[in-house]
């Protein structure tokens, strides 16, 4: 009985070594990557930093070379104020058939002044014939002449039915689109579809756009749409009983534009009692980021800090957005490597949040 219980508690002695062993041998590799885990946590620098409420990144040199982190200065710009106005993609179709049916008229006036001249050099024959001892009757020769009058009257109903179409194209389009649509090849891109014509509104105290003058344009409701530039035709003689303003043709190629959608324009703020331009620095595209909705850029202060300024994207032009304020002449912005100032401050608000 003795023997039995000593066997048992060295059972259960060995039992316990064994799991001493399996816990020391599986609990070391877990030991050894939470103080790797920890070695590097305080290895690793603290990149980003808030001073007096500003967050602050700071990249060391050697890192911003191996990151391909560049900048570039801004420079001084001016810019005189944006008009926000609006337009419509216009149906030429009308413009079309008054040219098919001009074109028709005008054809006809060619066609019957042809037999008119035709009729005349007859009528000429048979008078010479008549007066000649009566070798053609006077019948004959009656006949003849209310042919060549009854050919006059048709060419000149001719030209005047040519006459009343161009007149009231001109009316409904204007003279530079009716010369487009008569005194143009069929190939014209305008009237190819190749082009399309949009009637832009401008303010009553717009000036009249100069000839050849183009504005940017953008298909309504479609956020961040790129803008295409149309050019100034002509005024329009047709207004927007809905809307207060000008309006004026403008010609622009675009496959994305259609019949009947809805444009934005901007348009210069001519005033005549404001025409103060306004200061500030053009922000390149390759600046820019989108974080929340809204455009933002980097700012280098010193060799190695960079700080996250709010852009403003009211104003586009050609290589980016025009801003005042924050922004001066000089301030140099980060226009490559941007993203990766962007995910340090994310891996900092992730570090926060796990800390507390």
């Amino acid at each position: 009985m003795k023997s039995k219980f000593t066997t048992i508690i060295a059972l259960q002695a060995l039992i316990i070594i064994v799991l001493f062993w399996l816990l020391a041998f599986y609990g070391k590799d877990e030991y050894e990557s939470y103080s790797q885990g920890k070695e590097k946590a305080v290895e690793s620098p603290a990149l980003v930093k808030i001073e007096q409420g500003v967050r602050i990144v700071t990249l060391p040199l050697a890192l911003q070379k191996n990151s391909d982190i560049k900048t570039s200065k801004l420079e001084a710009s001016q810019h005189t104020g944006k008009t926000i106005t609006y337009g419509t993609v216009v149906n030429i179709e009308n413009l079309l058939d008054l040219r098919s049916h001009y074109q028709a008229a005008k054809a006809e006036t060619s066609i019957t002044r042809a037999s008119a001249n035709n009729n005349n050099l007859e009528y000429q024959r048979l008078k010479t014939l008549n007066e000649d001892d009566k070798n053609v009757s006077d019948r004959a020769l009656a006949i003849a002449e209310a042919t060549i009058k009854s050919d006059q009257a048709r060419v000149l109903a001719s030209e005047s039915m040519a006459n009343n179409i161009r007149d009231n194209m001109r009316q409904q389009w204007g003279d530079a689109l009716t010369k487009i649509a008569l005194e143009s090849p069929a190939n014209k891109p305008l009237l190819k579809e190749n082009e399309v014509l949009i009637q832009i509104l401008l303010p009553y105290d717009a000036a009249e756009p100069k000839p050849n003058s183009a504005l940017n344009i953008s298909i309504a409701d479609t956020p961040n749409s790129k803008t295409i530039p149309a050019t100034f035709i002509s005024r329009s003689a047709n207004v927007d009983a809905n809307l207060q303003g000008k309006t004026y043709f403008y010609r622009a190629t675009n496959n994305a534009l259609r019949i009947g959608m809805k444009v934005i324009a901007l348009s210069p703020s001519v005033n005549t009692y404001n025409q103060d331009q306004n200061n500030g620095v053009i922000v390149p595209n390759t600046a820019v980021i989108w974080y929340g909705g809204k455009a933002w850029a980097y700012l280098k202060q010193g060799t190695d800090k960079f700080t996250r300024k709010l852009i403003n994207t009211d104003v586009e032009v050609e290589n980016g957005w025009f801003n005042e304020g924050s922004l001066k002449a000089n301030d140099e912005v980060v226009t490559s490597g941007a993203q990766l100032l962007l995910s340090e401050e994310f891996k900092s608000e992730i570090k926060n949040e796990n800390t507390d």
